[in-house]
């Protein structure tokens, strides 16, 4: 048989450490188009997809030696991420067990595979890619920047329905106080190494946590309602990050989720302590 001669053919890396089947799938595919690059493990498999480029991924889940094909797909993920991402199975029940981690392969396939069907799948998976990127992963602190103005204003609407806090007549502008340079000082802790979120986290310029106390003691709030709102905009930076679960980078999702909740608590605590300080001085001056 005579290879389909196509313009642009996919560039297909292909893991499987059955010589048998590996042959099998490489000249069914060549043969409808597509260039493969053949591994027999895992190790040969992230050698090739760390050194070369490619457009898919396909391979068995089960292998004998170090790693498996989640290991591969994960690096590919990584090193690739616009790389559509097929694993093989020989488990009849696997594509129910494992539709739950579609966000780490694009595809869960059943051996035994019907080899004929294989390229047409591929190109209509490649295709549909072409008008829809995976959206690229993003760390917590990008995407609470680009979504500050959403998050004050999602803050706003949950505070205006709690009747802890909506019984105070004030215009939205007073309501919201100093939110949005609050959650600008977070966003900027997030975006700093490790060590210095927690020198930040103890030392920082907690300037507009500082007016905002003050700001809520004139406006009649009680240290009860301080919290109250503190433990909304909690909920609302959470809700955030839930509806740009596709775009969280996970592998680091959990120190931020971990500083998100101490920079929190600790403009609460500076907020409290402005509040007292302007309810002793008021008291002093009566």
């Amino acid at each position: 048989m005579t290879p389909l001669e196509l313009p642009a053919a996919y560039r297909v890396l292909l893991v499987d450490d059955d010589d048998g089947v590996r042959s099998m799938m490489t000249q069914t595919l060549e043969y409808r188009g597509f260039r493969v690059v053949a591994a027999s493990n895992v190790a040969e498999a992230l050698r090739f997809l760390t050194t070369e480029p490619f457009d898919a991924l396909i391979t068995d889940l089960h292998m004998p030696a170090a790693g498996d094909g989640f290991t591969v797909v994960s690096a590919m993920r990584h090193a690739q991420p616009k790389a559509l991402t097929m694993i093989v199975s020989g488990y009849p029940d696997v594509k129910n067990a494992l539709d739950t981690i579609l966000l780490e392969a694009d595809e869960i396939l059943v051996k035994p595979l019907e080899m004929g069907k294989l390229p047409g799948l591929m190109r209509e998976k490649l295709a549909a890619r072409r008008s829809f990127d995976r959206a690229e992963k993003q760390r917590v602190g990008t995407i609470l920047a680009r979504s500050s103005a959403a998050i004050v204003e999602d803050w706003l609407t949950r505070a205006k329905q709690a009747k802890e806090l909506n019984h105070l007549a004030i215009n939205d502008e007073e309501r919201t106080g100093h939110l949005a340079k609050m959650v600008e000082r977070l966003v900027a802790r997030l975006n700093l190494p490790s060590g210095e979120r927690e020198r930040e986290g103890e030392a920082g310029d907690f300037a507009s946590a500082e007016a905002h106390g003050k700001l809520r003691y004139q406006q009649g709030y009680t240290a009860a309602m301080l919290v109250h709102e503190s433990r909304i905009l909690q909920v609302t930076l959470f809700g955030t990050l839930q509806k740009n679960f596709d775009s969280i980078d996970f592998s680091l999702l959990l120190p931020d989720v971990m500083t998100i909740a101490d920079e929190v608590d600790a403009q609460l605590t500076q907020i409290m302590s402005a509040y007292m300080n302007a309810m002793r001085v008021a008291a002093a001056a009566a």
